[in-house]
């Protein structure tokens, strides 16, 4: 019998998961085997898991699971550098030359573990079958637009936190603007026709921000992108991989802009192909972003779990898109995960 072992998240300020008590009763009824770690974070209380017939396990127990069942989680785990001898259902942020990313693919390869990426679970077209996207959008253009109505304050933007949703967090940033005096900024969402860049754009509107819709069209010539520089707000929707262009160069810092506020919401900086140069690090819930030049002041979002900010629409949304293809993990060797699976022996021989 399939057995998929639902884990705790340890990342800091993470909320959300990737199935909810409506999805465990249907792969119970599917065949499959659910067990539902105990989390005192989770959005999602544990008592609609153990409504649908789910067998709940402590928290953050998984490393002891049965070597044959199947780990699934969102965010990273903790970087202890132990050995993974299980099959993990999650992000792993390990494709694209990211440093801790080979680190973790040493530990499936060092005791025979497999990967199945969320990011590349993709059907027949190449198309992922599931995303948080809207949600990152949405999120990554509120806190950017937060911290540029701190820079209209002569401040930079201090911690956030979790929202109650989304009609809460479109108040809240309504307010914080106006209360600034300052005229709305000009925002330029690239990748605006994808699901993060269309949650980015949606936020702008809602708050009474103009936005200019780039995507494929607009950057085809490969830059440079002066009208990026023009606006005083950028938001990067676009997933960083080979041959995506560079629309915030290094010089840009002393470049003459009106660009005050970046979120690069798609945010990959380690990776080679990461399509903003001007800074090096992610950002953090308890300080937003990074000021990487002060005349003119130039700062960056990048937070990388940006949709825990909206946790309960998020993970149901999420969880619905990824239901279907969690249905047939009776069959991993074909399908989405048959395709995952072979991105992983790929660049596990690439080692």
């Amino acid at each position: 019998m399939t057995h998929l072992w639902v884990r705790a998240e340890q990342r800091e300020n993470e909320e959300r998961v990737g199935l909810t008590p409506e999805g465990c009763a249907a792969l119970i009824a599917q065949g499959i085997r659910v067990t539902v770690e105990d989390s005192s974070v989770r959005a999602i209380p544990i008592g609609g898991y153990r409504a649908a017939g789910a067998e709940i396990a402590p928290e953050n127990s998984w490393p002891d699971a049965p070597v044959d069942a199947i780990i699934f989680g969102l965010k990273e785990l903790p970087e202890d550098g132990t050995p993974l001898p299980h099959r993990h259902i999650m992000f792993g942020h390990a494709y694209k030359g990211q440093p801790a990313g080979q680190d973790l693919l040493r530990r499936f390869r060092a005791a025979g573990g497999t990967l199945y990426d969320l990011e590349y679970l993709v059907n027949e077209d190449g198309r992922r079958v599931a995303a948080f996207g809207y949600w990152a959008g949405f999120a990554g253009a509120a806190v950017t637009l937060t911290a540029w109505a701190a820079q209209q304050r002569g401040g930079i933007c201090g911690p956030v936190g979790v929202h109650a949703g989304r009609d809460a967090l479109v108040s809240s940033l309504t307010q914080e603007m106006a209360a600034t005096g300052a005229e709305c900024p000009r925002a330029i969402v690239i990748g605006a026709l994808g699901r993060v860049g269309t949650g980015a754009s949606d936020l702008c509107e809602a708050v009474g921000v103009q936005v200019t819709r780039w995507d494929m069209a607009e950057t085809a010539s490969g830059g440079p992108f002066p009208q990026v520089l023009a606006h005083e707000v950028f938001l990067n929707c676009i997933l960083a991989q080979p041959g995506c262009p560079v629309f915030v160069p290094a010089d840009a810092k002393t470049a003459p802009r009106k660009l005050t506020a970046i979120g690069d919401i798609a945010c990959d900086p380690t990776s080679d192909f990461s399509p903003v140069k001007v800074y090096d690090r992610t950002t953090t819930w308890a300080e937003p972003v990074l000021r990487v030049q002060d005349d003119p002041v130039l700062d960056v979002m990048a937070i990388d779990n940006l949709p825990s900010m909206l946790p309960v629409e998020s993970s149901q949304d999420y969880a619905a898109q990824l239901l279907p293809s969690l249905l047939t993990l009776g069959d991993p060797d074909s399908g989405v995960w048959g395709r995952a699976k072979a991105t992983f022996d790929d660049h596990i021989a690439r080692l």
